[in-house]
């Protein structure tokens, strides 16, 4: 291992006897690492602030039962929503984000919108899957609502975990695992959806080890209250990152002249407005806002211009742009 510039001999020393650990909860200062032989124990960061976040690689040293963070490697990527007060991390290093809605309760496109920019942003692949098939015809309007989505590349899967409905129960469930095999994906959802449903029909085991890792933490129930790392397989390849409920998703860390990179069906018309600094709200001679269209009032779906840019979209980045435009507040 090759020292840092200015690292004492002892220093030096001592980072040799670091290990490797992965980061599978956190509870406020405390973290359970696992280490590489699958065994699991707290851990406590360096100083007083804690740096690392579930999906953290870390390397850590035993002190007693326990261990201490001593540093936390470089991340791919990390996702996260930021509002005028705080930062809340989600988790970290993760292949794709699966965001689950529901025909019922009806879901939020702008909530949606803003998740899916900030998963481009660090750009994480992005899942959409709508549970609740059984209700209709609940179901078919909101299918149809994400016909943007569908358009602009995102992967938007059917399903129906309602074990009542026999007919239906499971449907979509067997694609939806092909979907997670080898990822690490983190799952996004509001209350109502199905959330815990998914996650303990695909890992049985999950709340006897939500059980464990609440003890482990003392943090009571522990359940959507802190993002929490499950194994699928036991080669542990696959796994599944459960995140609390949210009501608001603040994208403060996105700048407003950047919004527009991170919304795929405007950035498909971006470069030719007449000004290199187009906000694409007012200006004459955008390229985009000439490509934004209502479907309902056009032509068929299979008929709408390649680069189409649904106005209800469009008005989403109207509303987005403008909070982000705002001078912050203290």
């Amino acid at each position: 291992m090759s020292r840092k510039s200015g690292q004492s001999p002892s220093t030096a020393a001592a980072s040799t006897h670091l290990l490797p650990g992965l980061v599978v909860a956190a509870h406020g200062r405390h973290c359970l690492v696992e280490s590489e032989d699958g065994q699991r124990r707290i851990c406590h960061p360096r100083g007083k602030k804690s740096l690392s976040v579930v999906g953290d690689r870390v390397l850590w040293q035993p002190t007693g039962d326990e261990g201490s963070i001593e540093r936390v490697e470089t991340r791919r990527n990390l996702f996260y929503r930021q509002d005028e007060l705080r930062t809340k991390s989600f988790a970290a290093n993760l292949d794709q984000v699966l965001i689950l809605v529901a025909a019922d309760p009806e879901f939020s496109e702008r909530q949606l919108a803003r998740a899916l920019i900030a998963a481009e942003a660090e750009h994480i692949e992005v899942l959409i899957v709508l549970n609740k098939r059984d209700l209709q015809p609940a179901f078919d309007r909101a299918w149809d609502r994400l016909e943007p989505y569908r358009r602009m590349g995102c992967q938007v899967l059917p399903l129906c975990l309602d074990n009542a409905n026999h007919g239906l129960a499971d449907h979509g469930l067997a694609e939806l695992q092909q979907r997670l095999q080898g990822q690490k994906t983190l799952i996004l959802g509001p209350s109502g959806v199905g959330k815990s449903t998914l996650v303990n029909r695909l890992i049985p085991m999950a709340k006897a080890q939500t059980g464990e890792i609440s003890r482990a933490l003392n943090s009571g129930k522990h359940t959507t209250t802190s993002t929490t790392w499950y194994w699928v397989d036991e080669a542990r390849q696959t796994a599944l990152i459960d995140s609390p409920g949210f009501q608001e998703f603040g994208l403060n860390h996105i700048q407003a002249v950047q919004l527009a990179q991170w919304m795929p069906d405007l950035r498909a018309a971006l470069g030719s407005c007449r000004f290199y600094n187009c906000t694409h709200l007012h200006e004459p001679g955008c390229g985009v806002r000439q490509h934004v269209q209502d479907p309902t009032q056009s032509a068929p779906t299979q008929d709408l211009d390649p680069l189409a840019i649904y106005e209800n979209r469009y008005r989403i980045y109207g509303e987005l742009f403008a909070e982000l435009s705002a001078p912050t507040r203290y």
